[in-house]
């Protein structure tokens, strides 16, 4: 298969499929800007009994921005909320600059750190990670693979972050020999690179997850990827009951997803990372969070977006709550 390859994403539908959902977790603040603490467990508490596994230290959750001992300390709470027993994953991420040669000491340390929590890696890109195209970051893959019992690969588009990199469809083809990678979260904000990753996986290895990040096209769902998104995070309750309705064909799927997806559109318009904001704005509407304010370093939405997303939040629990 090459990048050219015609697909017909009407062949890729599967009906009354169960879908595996993931959600990362905000990281709410208090009004001093300090971690709320209170306010983070009982959000993946909430997550985790809605049957949506808890995403820890994902963008969502401002990775990125926070130090290792911030790091621990949610790997530690979350593993509390969840339980023993319950699923977790969360991102394994190095914070480098443009030239860094590829760390997989420091990407280890990560590693160690989340598996101790038994949590499963996401491997984030990071400059050194991606700056060598396909065959080095996949040779990176690899090296890391060997550190750990199973992980989840990551494509990441540059809306995003400046390091992100997608592989071409061959390099994912070479991605999906990896045994121990158990899916790969696909955020470039294109349903075509997406479907093309779809028919590849079905037709190379049907156990594994494509993950959709597209918080643009959340009803990719429909085509065979699970989902690891963002914007699940200002309502995993609604997002389970919707993936409940595809299972099980009732038609009340598509009114909620369209109400899910035009809170994805709201959030996640330029500049995309703000979608944060976006997010804590809407957990703090619903009363789930002490405050709307984003991480002191991270982009802000304007305070009269609030109505708007309040109106989004009603037909969403309309669609949520029809009979």
């Amino acid at each position: 298969m090459t990048a050219t390859t015609p697909i017909d994403p009407a062949s890729l539908v599967r009906p009354r499929r169960v879908i595996t959902g993931m959600s990362a977790i905000l990281l709410p603040m208090k009004a001093d800007l300090s971690v709320d603490w209170d306010g983070f467990a009982a959000h993946v508490s909430r997550t985790s009994t809605a049957g949506i596994t808890p995403a820890i230290n994902m963008d969502t959750g401002y990775v990125q921005l926070i130090d290792d001992a911030t790091r621990r300390e949610t790997l530690r709470i979350a593993r509390d909320a969840v339980g023993p027993n319950g699923k977790l994953v969360a991102g394994a991420c190095v914070v480098d600059e443009p030239g860094a040669a590829f760390d997989e000491t420091a990407y280890g340390r990560q590693i160690e750190m989340i598996v101790a929590a038994g949590a499963t890696p996401v491997i984030f890109p990071s400059y050194g990670l991606t700056a060598g195209g396909d065959a080095a970051m996949l040779a990176g893959y690899r090296a890391l693979a060997r550190r750990m019992p199973s992980f989840i690969g990551f494509e990441l588009g540059t809306a995003f972050v400046p390091c992100g990199r997608m592989l071409s469809i061959e390099g994912y083809a070479e991605l999906l020999q990896i045994p121990n990678c158990l899916g790969a979260k696909h955020s470039s904000l294109s349903r075509r690179l997406e479907w093309e990753r779809l028919a590849l996986r079905d037709r190379m290895r049907p156990d594994f997850h494509v993950f959709t990040g597209n918080d643009l096209a959340i009803d990719m769902v429909r085509y065979g990827s699970d989902w690891l998104l963002g914007l699940s995070t200002a309502a995993p309750a609604a997002f389970a009951q919707r993936d409940q309705w595809w299972a099980a064909g009732d038609s009340r799927f598509d009114e909620l997803d369209d109400a899910l997806q035009a809170l994805g559109d709201f959030a996640f318009r330029p500049p995309v990372p703000a979608y944060k904001h976006t997010m804590a704005q809407a957990l703090h509407l619903q009363g789930l969070i002490a405050t709307d304010e984003p991480h002191p370093k991270s982009p802000r939405r304007p305070t009269t977006d609030r109505e708007i997303v309040r109106t989004i939040l009603d037909r969403i629990d309309t669609a949520l709550h029809a009979t």
